[in-house]
């Protein structure tokens, strides 16, 4: 087996096994190609079913001195993963990774905007701005509140669907990581800066493709995850706002503000879609200052 029929192999099992994204299974690919690119640059003879743990251990060293620890842990988790398939298949007995350790890192505590922060980046909208006769502006609202009021990731906002909305409900359905379906509730300020852009793309040429996409562009298609970064990316720059502003932030600070306004980790777990609590419970950690306060209010030895 060749690195290029072991690659496409696993692509089909992290698509039909796994139900992966086509994002997340990219990142998967992209992993596998550095350790293949750096196999053919050093013309080292080995296969995946041959390659032993000094191989990759060299890799790993070289490549330590182009990224930061993080990336090098995700780089190790990535590669373990392959080789954990190619072991499940059969084609190996042990994989090279297992004597090879990730670097320690400290657990990194997300970004988050203040009410203010939010207010002022949409505000900062101009909801007058227009191309090709469509008005942009009132989209890019839409989106911004819909990212912030729903959680969103940016993948399931550029997939959210027009049948996905639910507004007598007071719901829309979300399709997150693995295909796997939630409902979270929308507010009804939201819903109406939806229903102001419905107003406006019922008037777009939508192509067929993306008859049931919510959001679109001035073409009638489906927007790109890079767009969506774009939008906040110029917002952050119109305001001056010193913080790095991704739409992932927007999905922090939607769970950090329930938290300290006292929502259940559970509840948010949920609104979130995350398959593990430990997952959510790092927004325990971004305002030590308002668990203290849960404490001295409810605890009876305070």
């Amino acid at each position: 087996m060749n690195w290029q029929q072991a690659l496409s192999d696993y692509k089909h099992y992290l698509q039909i096994e796994r139900g992966l994204s086509q994002n997340s299974i990219e990142n998967y690919s992209y992993d596998i190609k550095k350790l293949m690119l750096y196999i053919e640059s050093h013309d080292i003879k080995a296969t995946p079913i041959s390659i032993e743990t000094s191989t990759v251990k060299d890799f790993i060293y070289s490549i330590s001195k182009t990224i930061n620890p993080r990336s090098q842990a995700r780089l190790i988790s990535g590669l373990r993963n392959f080789f954990d398939y190619l072991i499940f298949e059969n084609y190996r007995t042990t994989n090279p990774l297992d004597l090879i350790e990730s670097p320690r890192i400290g657990r990194k505590l997300p970004d988050t905007l203040s009410l203010s922060d939010i207010d002022l980046l949409i505000n900062a909208i101009d909801l007058s701005y227009q191309y090709n006769g469509v008005n942009l502006g009132e989209r890019n609202r839409a989106i911004l509140e819909t990212l912030y009021s729903c959680g969103l990731r940016v993948s399931e906002l550029i997939e959210l669907k027009v049948s996905d909305l639910f507004f007598e409900e007071g719901f829309i359905k979300v399709t997150g990581k693995g295909d796997k379906q939630r409902f979270v509730p929308i507010g009804a300020s939201t819903q109406k800066y939806i229903t102001i852009w419905m107003g406006i793309r019922n008037h777009i040429d939508v192509q067929s493709e993306s008859k049931d996409i919510l959001f679109l562009n001035f073409k009638g298609k489906k927007l790109t995850r890079a767009m969506v970064f774009t939008i906040i990316k110029q917002l952050v720059e119109k305001t001056g706002l010193k913080k790095n502003v991704s739409p992932h932030t927007f999905r922090h600070s939607f769970a950090t503000h329930l938290l300290e306004n006292g929502a259940d980790l559970r509840a948010i777990q949920m609104m979130l879609g995350h398959e593990s609590i430990t997952t959510t419970e790092i927004y325990m950690h971004v305002d030590r200052s308002h668990l203290s306060e849960v404490l001295n209010k409810y605890h009876p030895r305070k």
